[in-house]
């Protein structure tokens, strides 16, 4: 799989599947939930609902609706509540998730925003760290893993790490 990082805008993305950073009922919120329910449509919220909420750490599928990817593949990222309560693996677990979802769905290709680096607060370098190893070291059908930055700093870790990578 090859990985990249961009900086822009999520709902933007020309991939098959865009990640949503969703909390557990899955009905929209702030930050980039938010912004992926807006541009989405109405639509978006009927079909969450049909969801029934999601786990920390697992992933589920709605279509995209009004954006130009395909699908949205949600996910709820852990509450940083510093470090010692499992906060990292569930975070990996997104990831990994996401990729299954996106294997299921046959997409070939899946955007990522900062998973839990907004209001759940998760350190940013963290983060990525756990974003990229993890990414590289999952089996997939996925032939493209898109790591989108909304700001400058988070493209920087972004590229600096899968240059280190």
């Amino acid at each position: 799989m090859r990985l990249e990082a961009v900086l822009g805008d999520i709902t933007e993305q020309d991939t098959e599947a865009i990640v949503n950073a969703a909390n557990s009922s899955l009905m929209g919120g702030g930050g980039v939930d938010g912004a992926i329910h807006r541009a989405a449509g109405p639509e978006l919220d009927a079909a969450c609902l049909r969801l029934g909420g999601c786990a920390p750490g697992d992933a589920k599928a709605t279509p995209g609706f009004r954006l130009r990817a395909r699908w949205i593949i949600h996910t709820v990222g852990p509450i940083w509540r510093g470090g010692n309560r499992g906060e990292e693996e569930v975070l990996a677990s997104c990831y990994r998730r996401c990729l299954e979802v996106a294997d299921q769905l046959g997409a070939q290709s899946i955007a990522f925003c900062a998973i839990s680096t907004g209001a759940y607060g998760f350190p940013s370098r963290r983060a990525a760290e756990i974003a990229v190893r993890t990414l590289r070291s999952t089996t997939t059908n996925v032939e493209l893993a898109r790591l989108v930055a909304y700001d400058q700093a988070t493209y920087d870790l972004y590229k600096e790490l899968l240059a280190s990578s």
